[in-house]
C-alpha cells in the first residue's frame, strides 16, 4: 500500500481535512471556535500542512509535496518531470476526499449558516478585492516564497548544519504560518492548485445546505498562479544549485 502516490494523496487529505476544517470552524454558526479570527486560520493551516508532511512521509511520499506546485518546482530543478502528472492527480483527489470529510464532520452547522459566500470559504479561496491580475500576482508571489523557501530549508548549504532529522517539516508549517500571516490577506493564499481545485470540486457536488455557486470565475487563479510561482522558484533554484 506504501507508495509515492499513496502518500500524496493520504497527506493531502489530511492537509485538507484539517486546514478547511479550521475555517470552517471559524466561519459556521454554532461552532464552538465561531469567529475566532484569521490568526486562528492561519495557525490551523500551518499545522495543517505538518500533519499533512508527516503523513504523507509515513504512507510512501518522501518528498511529500502535498501541492502541484511544490511538484512542479521540483521537477523543473531537477529535470525529472515523471512524477508530475501523478502526484497533481493523488493531491486532487486527496483534496476532495478531504473536503468531503470536513462537510461531514460540519454537516449540522451547513444549515444553520445562512452566509452563501462563507460556505464556499470554507472548501476554497476568494480575493479581498476582485482584481484578476491583481489576484494572479497575489498567488504567484505567495507561491513563490512557499517553493523557494522550502528549497532554500532543504538546499545543501543548510543541510551542513541542519534542519536536523524530522525538524524539516515544522520549518516547512512555520513557513506556511508566516505566509498566511504577511501575504494572505489578499486572496486567502491557495498557494496550491489541489488545496483550491479539489474542494471546490467537492462544493460544486456536495449537497450542502444553503450553498451558492462554485465561483468558476474566479477558480483559474489559484490553480495558474501558484503553478507559475512555483515553476518560477524552481527555476531560479536550478540555477542558484540549491
Amino acid at each position: 500500500m506504501h507508495s509515492p502516490w499513496f502518500g500524496e494523496f493520504m497527506g493531502t487529505l489530511v492537509l485538507i481535512l484539517l486546514g478547511n476544517g479550521v475555517v470552517a470552524g471559524v466561519l459556521l454558526k454554532k461552532s464552538k471556535a465561531e469567529n475566532s479570527g484569521w490568526i486562528v486560520i492561519t495557525a490551523g493551516w500551518a499545522f495543517a500542512v505538518l500533519c499533512g508532511v508527516f503523513t504523507a512521509i509515513a504512507c510512501g511520499s518522501a518528498g511529500a509535496h502535498l501541492n502541484p506546485a511544490v511538484t512542479i518546482g521540483v521537477a523543473i530543478r531537477t529535470g525529472d518531470y515523471s512524477n508530475v502528472l501523478p502526484f497533481f492527480a493523488a493531491q486532487t483527489l486527496g483534496a476532495i476526499v478531504g473536503a468531503t470529510l470536513v462537510w461531514l464532520h460540519y454537516l449540522p452547522h451547513w444549515s444553520e449558516s445562512t452566509d452563501a459566500a462563507a460556505k464556499l470559504a470554507v472548501f476554497s479561496t476568494g480575493p479581498a478585492i476582485r482584481r484578476y491580475p491583481l489576484n494572479f500576482v497575489s498567488e504567484v508571489i505567495g507561491t513563490f516564497v512557499l517553493v523557494f523557501v522550502v528549497g532554500a530549508i532543504f538546499s545543501k548549504a543548510v543541510a551542513v548544519t541542519g534542519p536536523a532529522a524530522g525538524l524539516g517539516p515544522f520549518l516547512v508549517a512555520s513557513l506556511v504560518w508566516g505566509i498566511g500571516l504577511s501575504l494572505g490577506g489578499t486572496t486567502g493564499y491557495a498557494i496550491n492548485p489541489a488545496r483550491d481545485l479539489g474542494p471546490r470540486i467537492a462544493h460544486f457536488v456536495l449537497p450542502i445546505a444553503g450553498k451558492g455557486n462554485s465561483d468558476w470565475g474566479y477558480a483559474a487563479i489559484p490553480v495558474l498562479g501558484p503553478l507559475v510561482g512555483g515553476a518560477i522558484a524552481g527555476l531560479l533554484a536550478k540555477i542558484l544549485a540549491f
